[in-house]
């Protein structure tokens, strides 16, 4: 009982000096971690004030069309980014879970993204960080990285001037610095000790996150690869849907306890963005009727990083604008409402009553239906409801929405995705 007891305690003083309801003290077990939306009430990063619906849409858009040009640009670049890769999350940071770092334990948040290989946390004395910061001077076991640590070759442009590995980036307009340190990290009751992780100690510019990144990805800076004797590289995770009132779903970590009737996709691998999870796209149903799309819309190419994605962190699925065209006039054909209208990105958009069909993403070896809440974004009063895809410039993003209230399980051993219908919240 004692062991549970301290991490609970600075879990609840944690969320009331964030002005946060307790209940959402509730502590994760096992290898499961609760994962909450960034609106969700349990989220110290919600609005100040609530956003109209067509602001928080258009803000979303926004944002969600940063992160998938720079998705699309990572595909071209030969390099893999362990740390701060984290500038696509700053973009969308859409989900987030609770980890525990430092011995004592400090409770910290921090985004979960797929598609990086990102692991940096606001560290105290941070000039331009936002949020909680993991005060390292209160931890017992944590150390900053030499420059002859073999982690330190992992880094970008890493810098030597003193006896820390620091790396400094640049991106947009925006840039982040910090040293390359270690500490244990536990996620539910599981520690990791010696986790290699970014602590910033400077950000500037407006695109900053203000909670920590913890990347999903394949890179070898990656939880994955960090906790590999622990979890195996297997994970899975259920994403709550925004409309549900407690926005918590659940990151399982370990092959424990994962789905056994499920259905798997072979998960490809792009040599020049090998972090990222590709996976065969094959073809897409509106309704019952395949869609006309042009094979080279949706067919693998890793020498040119074309493709299709699955990515936690863009909201609303892109497809590059041959299949996204022939998808939506398929759409629209089936719905037979004359008067379409737009909304920022939204090209298909209604203002009476539709009767929507589902659409199905088809891949090798499993077809995910989606109905229409992973399709459809609805207005508050109810008045507009829109398609929620839009076009891409080079790269078929399968984004969260459409992931709402599925088990999704990456078995990066035997190179699998599986999907199988779950409700999350």
């Amino acid at each position: 009982m004692k062991t549970h007891f301290f991490p609970l305690v600075f879990l609840l003083i944690f969320f009331l000096a964030q002005g946060l309801n307790p209940k959402c003290a509730i502590q994760d077990h096992g290898s499961n971690l609760q994962v909450f939306h960034v609106y969700s009430p349990c989220s110290p990063f919600k609005p100040s004030k609530p956003l109209s619906w067509e602001e928080d849409v258009l803000q979303t858009l926004a944002k969600d069309q940063a992160r998938v040009q720079f998705l699309s640009s990572l595909v071209a670049k030969k390099s893999v980014v362990p740390i701060a890769s984290g500038r696509q999350i700053v973009q969308s940071p859409t989900y987030i879970v609770k980890a525990n770092i430092g011995t004592p334990p400090q409770p910290m948040l921090m985004a979960m993204d797929t598609s990086s290989d990102a692991a940096w946390v606001p560290c105290t004395g941070c000039i331009g960080c936002s949020s909680t910061a993991f005060d390292f001077a209160k931890s017992t076991t944590f150390k900053t990285l030499g420059c002859q640590a073999a982690q330190c070759k992992q880094v970008p442009n890493p810098t030597c001037g003193g006896s820390a590995c620091a790396f400094n980036m640049t991106y947009g307009g925006s840039t982040i610095a910090g040293n390359l340190s270690q500490d244990t990290i536990t996620l539910a009751t599981d520690p990791i000790p010696n986790y290699t992780f970014g602590c910033l100690q400077k950000t500037a510019g407006s695109s900053v996150p203000p909670q920590g990144v913890l990347g999903l990805g394949r890179g070898p800076l990656s939880l994955l690869s960090q906790s590999q004797n622990l979890y195996q590289s297997t994970f899975s995770y259920c994403l709550p849907s925004i409309r549900s009132p407690n926005f918590s779903g659940s990151l399982r970590l370990g092959p424990s306890g994962q789905p056994v009737r499920i259905k798997y996709t072979p998960l490809l691998k792009n040599p020049r963005r090998p972090s990222l999870y590709y996976v065969n796209l094959i073809g897409i149903r509106v309704g019952r009727r395949i869609v006309d799309i042009p094979p080279s819309a949706i067919a693998f190419n890793p020498s040119t990083g074309a493709g299709t994605i699955i990515d936690s962190g863009t909201v609303f699925t892109r497809l590059v604008e041959p299949a996204y065209v022939a998808v939506r006039d398929a759409f629209r054909r089936r719905v037979r409402v004359a008067n379409v209208t737009s909304l920022g990105g939204f090209d298909t958009c209604y203002s009476v009553p539709i009767n929507a069909p589902t659409i199905t993403f088809m891949f090798s070896g499993m077809n995910v239906t989606l109905p229409q809440e992973n399709l459809l974004l609805h207005s508050t009063a109810g008045s507009i409801t829109c398609l929620a895809m839009a076009s891409a410039p080079a790269l078929n993003v399968i984004a969260n929405m459409q992931q709402q209230n599925h088990r999704v399980v990456f078995d990066v051993p035997n190179s699998r995705m599986g999907v199988a219908r779950e409700r999350c919240s």
